[in-house]
């Protein structure tokens, strides 16, 4: 898409914009001021009621030409919309037109590291939910902690404050558990080490970059049984990410597991995004000074079944030829489009983010 550099185009364009706006009815509805019967499976009796369950099961909602969809405050597997499709590829281009200075790019990119040790100094009491979903979107996660399960050993890349590593600790009944928390950031890891649940003796949480050229300390080569990875990749450059699968490669066992979440293509977290912001294609500086990359799901594909690692022609490079590129069977890789409402202000709000298991060959 191009944009008049004119005035008069300029001006234009932003007419246009905030006519499509105007018209994204899936954005802002009016309320219905008809009250329709629903059927039972809809009904806010407690006997049927499907707005919360305990523990609570994603995927399950499905969004109906019948349905109310301010009823609910999310609905799963929602297709965006036309209108919407059409705001988001504008602000894509106008992400492109205002890119991130060529300075601000080289402060941000030479040291990641301190922007996230800000982003956990500023947001000590502010830190994001813990995961109690995790073991029913990975079931192998509960497999581990079963009190028959016998030694295994879980690493959780990019742990940050423990939201995912202290509440597998609380469901745990294995006592041949062994739990290790790395982090990006130092500070990070000091608020893990703070923790009240923190136990040297089941949880070791340390310092590591998944892109550097080093192992986590305490773990060799084959000796992770699972590696959890949780809107942590989308954190490192693309230049990092052959690095990245390399050294998870490394310290799984053979037949060892990735479970993987992170952002995907299209989530409202990319539309939103202003002027500044946009550092290369799908890839973005927040406003605290991190950074975060959008994923499509074939990308994610061909990055973790080796298949970026590979030379175009298919044959190894001079000096390549004992070199065989980190290669994981897809497990599981789907897309997660869900769909949050605002049902004070009805206003309508599409996530996307992508799941998925790898398993090393």
């Amino acid at each position: 898409m191009t944009v008049d550099s004119a005035p008069a185009g300029a001006a234009f364009q932003a007419d246009a914009q905030e006519k499509l706006a105007a018209e994204m009815s899936s954005l802002e509805i009016a309320p219905d001021t008809q009250q329709p019967t629903l059927p039972p499976h809809r009904s806010h009796d407690p006997q049927y009621n499907q707005k919360r369950s305990d523990p609570f099961q994603f995927g399950s909602r499905y969004l109906g030409e019948e349905d109310d969809v301010f009823e609910f405050n999310a609905w799963d597997h929602v297709e965006t919309d036309d209108a919407y499709k059409e705001y988001a590829e504008q602000q894509y281009a106008m992400q492109r037109q205002a890119p991130v200075s060529d300075f601000d790019k080289m402060r941000f990119n030479s040291d990641p590291a301190k922007w996230w040790n800000l982003f956990y100094k500023n947001n000590t009491a502010n830190f994001f939910k813990d995961r109690k979903w995790l073991q029913q979107e990975f079931p192998i996660l509960h497999r581990m902690t079963r009190e028959d399960a016998g030694p295994v050993t879980l690493l959780e890349i990019g742990a940050g404050a423990g939201n995912t590593a202290f509440p597998v600790l609380a469901q745990n009944k294995n006592p041949k558990l062994k739990l290790h928390a790395c982090d990006f950031s130092k500070k990070a890891v000091e608020v893990m080490r703070a923790h009240e649940s923190y136990n040297p003796e089941v949880i070791q949480a340390d310092v590591w970059d998944v892109a550097g050229d080093d192992l986590p300390p305490g773990l060799g080569e084959g000796s992770v049984d699972v590696a959890i990875m949780i809107f942590i990749f989308s954190a490192l450059s693309p230049s990092q990410w052959k690095r990245a699968v390399e050294n998870v490669y490394r310290m799984l066992k053979p037949g060892g597991e990735v479970c993987f979440r992170d952002y995907g293509r299209g989530d409202l977290a990319q539309v939103r995004f202003k002027k500044g912001r946009y550092l290369e294609e799908n890839f973005y500086i927040r406003g605290d000074g991190t950074r975060v990359y959008f994923f499509e799901k074939d990308e994610l594909a061909d990055i973790w079944s080796g298949k970026l690692s590979q030379p175009a022609d298919g044959d190894p490079t001079e000096g390549e030829a004992a070199t065989i590129p980190p290669s994981f069977d897809i497990e599981e890789l789907g897309v997660d489009r869900r769909l949050l409402v605002n049902r004070a202000k009805k206003l309508k709000m599409y996530r996307c983010w992508i799941q998925g298991r790898f398993r090393k060959k």
